[in-house]
């Protein structure tokens, strides 16, 4: 392994590292390095903040971290993520997929969903997002409107879980299952709920919602 490769590494390492320790002034410099340096950006998005990010939801989830620590974790996740986002280099491709995506009714998490729309969007993909506590019916609404390929949900609670379902039964009851492609995720969505509700896939983190979007819509993994 080269030196180079070395480094590169190194400084996804201490992204990770800055988001978990709530350092926004090291995530916002380290970004500034990886950009100096020539690195590729949707790299260190992926393998460094997103990474930190994930690190810091499993600390949530084993109460090690409060909702206050998750906060001070994406500040130091966006200072990286204002600087490195500029530099991604987006995929041209002559016609767009469009992806639906938010979070569903119930559930204002929406850090993982902000994260899944900024690597769509450098993938290539027409990203409409709804926001957050979006009722079932408007995921359907706004997919038949913009002539949608996916609908994507997430939600962090295991209370709103259900709403993902809600989501799939009015596509059924509308005969439009099979114009859309349904993808979940979120904390504690797996690939069992996902086959339960009849979703066409599960993606764990934001770089697998980009390559579970992209087989769905026929491109490379």
């Amino acid at each position: 392994m080269s030196n180079m490769e070395d480094t590169e590494k190194d400084f996804h390492q201490k992204l990770s590292d800055a988001v978990v320790n709530m350092e926004d002034a090291a995530a916002a410099s380290l970004s500034e390095e990886v950009v100096a340096n020539g690195f590729d950006a949707y790299e260190a998005i992926d393998k460094g903040l997103a990474d930190g990010m994930e690190r810091a939801g499993t600390l949530f989830e084993e109460e090690e971290y409060f909702i206050p620590e998750l906060l001070m974790c994406s500040d130091a996740m966006y200072a990286g993520l204002d600087i490195l986002k500029p530099h991604i280099k987006t995929e041209e491709q002559t016609q767009k997929h469009k992806i639906v995506i938010g979070v569903i009714q119930g559930d204002t998490h929406d850090i993982g969903k902000n994260l899944v729309k900024i690597m769509l969007e450098s993938s290539g993909f027409e990203v409409i997002d709804l926001g957050r506590d979006i009722p079932p019916a408007q995921f359907v609404e706004k997919a038949v409107e913009t002539d949608a390929d996916i609908i994507g949900l997430s939600t962090l609670m295991t209370t709103t879980m259900d709403g993902m379902r809600d989501v799939i039964d009015i596509l059924k009851e509308k005969n439009l299952k099979n114009r859309f492609k349904v993808i979940i995720g979120g904390g504690p969505i797996s690939l069992g709920f996902a086959n339960k509700i009849g979703a066409d896939g599960y993606a764990g983190n934001a770089a697998g919602a980009v390559r579970l979007a992209r087989s769905l819509c026929g491109g490379a993994e």
